[in-house]
């Protein structure tokens, strides 16, 4: 029998044929079969870096904004108003302003990002303590075996969740609903802004076999160019093909299109999810190829993502370099180490390194470096007994690091981490 729930006044209606709530009068009704025994749920704030804008400047509500770093950098994101002019993420400044000529834009604040995030995660572990962050302004909530302590079903205390962002913060939110965390995800995409959208068990495999393969997590364009030449395009073509072939053909990611194509998904929403990786990136106003000054720019931000390991007491396996050239081609490099690492000497040397190989044959827009295959800290750069030098450095990096934390970031600085003129 299919259950509605009015998302105005969370009325639930026991005709669920009936366009508008009967107590509110509102047309915005959720009816499905499985409502009210769903538990799973992504949330996902809507166009957050632009709302969270908006909100702070109500002079910006009818305008179409755009988050990003100046004319020489990308879009970070941008408002619905904006998207509708075909402005995207991560598209070329200088693009999205063709586009969109009367756009306002704003610098990214990320800390200022962070802390309104930070308020969101807040009211969701209100909900339930099993809340796993994916991002800044998205998380995962299982919210199974909550109805009796909210006294009501996992649907009906998200709908009041929306609301409660809405009033108290001041931005809205997406939801999906259902029974595993793939399927919650890809809810959450269908009707933003403001969406609450339901996948249930029973309509799952025919909802899938409708969608195109790139709606599988972990199917990007190299994996999707694959199957394309492979004739698969849509989920269904993988629902019907055998799981040990697609194993035997696509290894380790022909298991995941057998499960997820089916809608299984056995993840659990975990609360202690790892971070994956640590970095640090920054666009040029012109671009640059002399190798200097890459290497000083490169310098600075090695200590940015040092700083933040040695703060969450991780460290990194792999070094990631990563460069964008002024034709907008990206470049990505990494080197496994022999033993994880958080400092800035290792980070910065390795990177270098992996910079020389590829200065001279083009200028570059964009560079950044990050650690990842994290691991705990404790475990992090062993005594060298090859490199005598390194040791040393990596003592005087420890040293700093004592100064610096008791009198300021700035309290001493390396002579390569000072700005030349």
């Amino acid at each position: 029998m299919t259950a509605a729930l009015c998302r105005n006044c969370f009325t639930r209606i026991e005709n669920a044929s009936l366009r508008r709530c009967p107590s509110c009068h509102s047309p915005r009704v959720l009816r499905h079969d499985e409502l009210l025994s769903l538990g799973v749920a992504h949330v996902d704030c809507d166009a957050f870096y632009a709302a969270v804008e908006k909100r702070d400047n109500p002079d910006l509500a009818n305008k179409p904004v755009i988050i990003g770093g100046g004319k020489r950098g990308v879009v970070s994101t941008a408002c619905y108003l904006a998207r509708s002019y075909g402005v995207h993420s991560a598209m070329p400044m200088f693009k999205a302003l063709k586009a969109c000529p009367d756009a306002t834009v704003i610098r990214p604040r990320m800390s200022h990002y962070s802390a309104v995030g930070a308020e969101v995660k807040a009211m969701m572990r209100d909900l339930t303590p099993i809340v796993e962050s994916l991002s800044i302004d998205e998380a995962f909530l299982d919210l199974r075996g909550t109805e009796r302590l909210h006294h009501q079903s996992p649907a009906e205390t998200m709908a009041k969740f929306v609301a409660r962002v809405e009033k108290e913060i001041g931005i809205t939110v997406s939801v999906g609903l259902s029974y595993c965390k793939f399927l919650a995800k890809l809810a959450s995409d269908l009707d933003k802004p403001k969406g609450f959208s339901v996948i249930g068990e029973a309509e799952a495999l025919d909802f899938l076999a409708r969608q195109p393969v790139s709606m599988i997590w972990g199917v990007g364009k190299s994996m999707g160019n694959k199957l394309a030449r492979d004739g698969i395009s849509n989920i269904g073509q993988i629902q019907k093909m055998d799981e040990k072939m697609l194993a035997k053909k696509y290894g380790a990611m022909g298991l995941r299109l057998a499960q997820l194509s089916r809608g299984q998904d056995a993840r659990r929403v975990n609360p202690h999810a790892p971070m994956k990786s640590i970095s640090n990136e920054t666009t040029f106003f012109d671009d640059i190829s002399d190798l200097k000054k890459l290497e000083e720019i490169l310098w600075r931000l090695s200590e940015n993502v040092s700083h933040r390991a040695k703060k969450s007491n991780l460290a990194g396996e792999t070094i990631q370099l990563k460069l964008r050239t002024d034709q907008f081609k990206t470049i990505s490099r990494s080197r496994t180490l022999p033993d994880p690492t958080q400092l800035a000497d290792k980070i910065f040397s390795h990177g270098s390194d992996m910079l020389r190989k590829e200065v001279g044959t083009h200028k570059f827009r964009l560079i950044g470096i990050g650690i990842a295959n994290l691991c705990d800290g404790d475990f992090a750069d062993p005594p060298d007994l090859i490199d005598k030098e390194g040791g040393k450095r990596a003592s005087a990096e420890r040293a700093m690091d004592i100064v610096r934390g008791k009198f300021g970031k700035d309290a001493i600085n390396k002579g390569r981490g000072l700005k030349s003129d």
